[in-house]
């Protein structure tokens, strides 16, 4: 009898044999002719400056060898006359295969969009959309992934995908009145990243605290304190607070009080406004606003004085404040105006 004619599971020897070379003679032709193209790709992509050999690129990159290995298989069986069983098998199994990659594909073009929009934020100094890309890729990824597990699911046998689904939302439920903490982090991120309240690299002052922003993540974000120590603040507690962000400060409004003595004779007094309106505008990049006698205190005579620095720097502020002071104290003593400090004069009557 000849042996190619012998029939196993319903198709003779040659018949396996001929679907066997197929498989592998498709397999090194594809893997390898994806080699190529993508070693081609690669290099054309390096000369041009347009994104779309890029993205192909990417996802011939991205194609594993096992899809081409099940594809391979498949298109082999096709030859062979299978049982039922054994053919949906084959089907379910290149469908289940089929569909991973699938979400391979779509997890490498979000990622491929991610490092654009992020690449470009970071030549134009943005940051915040640099953190909403961030956010938005992850949450892509496990939509992705989320309805390929789904349709992975309806292609297998026996498995009934809206019974599931629906289980699921019940037992969703109670998983989310579980973890409620944890959602309402992850929310109060989508808020901070879609609203944009503050980004990275901004500098915040939350309640008794203040620092720069370095990291917004899905549940906390850090900040790095004025004193160097790293602050972890839980995202639902930022969107509940009031927070001062100075990082769009175009300017810094500064005001003092100067306490004259009480016996300071009335000519002298009138002319301290125009005293110190001419001593802060002699500063660089400052604007007078008002200099009152406010009242009159249990130890001096107060005046309020308000100016404005068109500049957001924090130390030039203080340069600039410590530039007044010491003006006001060289021209106060000039002109013969005494400061007041708190004293009490005690009167003994006989």
């Amino acid at each position: 009898m000849d042996l190619l004619g012998q029939e196993f599971f319903g198709n003779s020897l040659q018949s396996w044999l001929v679907a066997l070379g197929l498989a592998v003679t498709l397999v090194v032709v594809l893997h390898f002719s994806k080699r190529v193209v993508f070693k081609r790709l690669s290099a054309l992509a390096m000369r041009t400056e347009t994104h779309l050999d890029d993205a192909v690129s990417e996802l011939v990159g991205r194609t594993r060898l096992v899809f081409w290995v099940v594809l391979s298989v498949y298109l082999a069986s096709l030859t062979l006359s299978l049982p039922g069983e054994a053919r949906s098998l084959v089907a379910v199994s290149t469908r289940v295969v089929f569909f991973i990659q699938v979400a391979l594909w779509g997890n490498g073009m979000i990622s491929f969009w991610a490092r654009r929009q992020v690449a470009g934020s970071v030549e134009k100094h943005d940051e915040a959309t640099a953190t909403s890309v961030n956010v938005l890729e992850y949450v892509a990824k496990v939509v992705l992934w989320a309805v390929i597990l789904i349709l992975i699911l309806d292609n297998l046998p026996g498995v009934e995908v809206n019974s599931l689904i629906a289980s699921l939302g019940i037992g969703g439920v109670a998983v989310a009145l579980a973890v409620q903490n944890i959602l309402g982090d992850l929310f109060a991120s989508l808020s901070i990243i879609l609203d944009k309240p503050f980004v990275i690299g901004d500098a915040l002052e939350i309640g008794e605290f203040r620092g720069t922003v370095e990291r917004i993540g899905l549940s906390s974000t850090r900040i790095r304190s004025l004193d160097g120590e790293e602050l972890i603040f839980a995202n639902s507690d930022l969107t509940k607070s009031r927070i001062r962000n100075y990082k769009n400060m175009t300017r810094r409004r500064a005001t003092f009080v100067l306490g004259i003595k009480g016996d300071t004779p009335a000519d002298k007094l009138a002319a301290i406004p125009s005293m110190v309106a001419e001593i802060v505008s002699a500063q660089e990049k400052t604007r007078f606003e008002r200099c009152h006698f406010r009242s009159m205190g249990d130890f001096a005579l107060n005046y309020e004085v308000v100016y404005f620095v068109e500049d957001p720097d924090f130390k030039l502020s203080l340069d600039i404040q410590h530039a007044i002071n010491l003006a006001v104290c060289q021209q106060f003593e000039a002109a013969g105006i005494e400061f007041a400090f708190p004293t009490q004069t005690i009167i003994l009557e006989k």
